[in-house]
């Protein structure tokens, strides 16, 4: 008897994980997982999709929440045995307003973004299936060429970078945040650097990945990172030329692509659909 497929959509109560979930549900044969970590918003959310004919299944999943991520894991084990799709959305970003001190927003956001990514990726990558699909999403301020150092980029561009020389790249950025010298580390000054430092972070994170499940036992496995472009989302106070539905194309593109694929594999994809050098560019737009 053949397993029912899944896919898993994490911070999906609203913005472009909410869209992803709606295109899953209409395009994906199996079960659709809207994750939040809030779970009347997710509940609400999965209301919203009812109304539209579209169903989907709700469960917690606080992604800077390790018990959280560990109860997700073993429910999915328990009921379904595995994974199809998994799309990891959540993430966080300080407003232009924020009042928070440099290093803490450093700090946090790379937490959320980055660090706790990782966690959730070690704790469901076990169940990926032959075939998975995983889709990171990252961002044109994740472009490796928005570094100015030129020894942070060929450290973070290079095609043979491991996880542990990454998380420790990724640490010293926030301890530069936080004694005021990320600057002279070669580190951006904007001020959603953090934000951006965590992208970075995550694409960089995205080609170690594919180059782990080239070698692992399950046949077919890809991840792509995704810059979804300049969206009308809370993310960004809605200033964004692009609607939700635009900016989870790509992402659901990512999702979906066919057995075999050999491209894009481990690659960065516009929101556009258009495949990137994430080291050297060019991206087609600012956004």
């Amino acid at each position: 008897m053949a397993q029912t497929k899944v896919a898993i959509v994490t911070g999906a109560n609203k913005g472009i994980g909410f869209a992803v979930v709606k295109n899953l549900c209409k395009q994906f044969n199996g079960i659709v997982y809207l994750t939040a970590r809030d779970v009347g918003r997710g509940e609400k959310a999965i209301e919203e999709l009812n109304k539209m004919g579209l169903k989907a299944k709700f469960h917690q999943l606080d992604i800077d929440d390790i018990q959280s991520i560990n109860n997700f894991a073993n429910f999915i084990k328990k009921n379904h045995g595995g994974i199809d799709i998994l799309v990891n959305n959540a993430a966080i970003c300080f407003k232009q307003e924020a009042t928070e001190p440099f290093g803490q927003q450093a700090a946090v956001t790379l937490r959320v973004n980055f660090f706790d990514l990782i966690n959730v990726c070690s704790n469901l990558f076990p169940l990926l299936r032959p075939h998975a699909r995983v889709v990171n999403i990252s961002s044109a301020a994740g472009f490796l060429q928005h570094v100015p150092g030129d020894q942070l980029k060929k450290k973070l561009g290079d095609p043979n970078l491991t996880l542990n020389d990454l998380t420790s790249l990724m640490k010293e950025f926030v301890s530069a945040a936080k004694a005021g010298t990320h600057v002279e580390a070669g580190w951006p000054n904007t001020f959603y650097c953090p934000y951006s430092v965590s992208k970075v972070g995550v694409s960089a994170l995205t080609r170690i990945q594919q180059r782990e499940f080239l070698e692992d036992a399950r046949e077919d496995i890809v991840v792509n990172h995704i810059h979804p472009g300049y969206v009308a989302t809370d993310m960004t106070n809605h200033l964004g030329p692009l609607t939700v539905e635009q900016g989870s194309d790509a992402v659901t593109f990512a999702a979906l692509l066919p057995a075999g694929t050999t491209s894009p594999k481990g690659d960065f994809i516009w929101h556009d659909r258009q495949i990137i050098d994430w080291v050297n560019g060019p991206t087609p737009a600012l956004y």
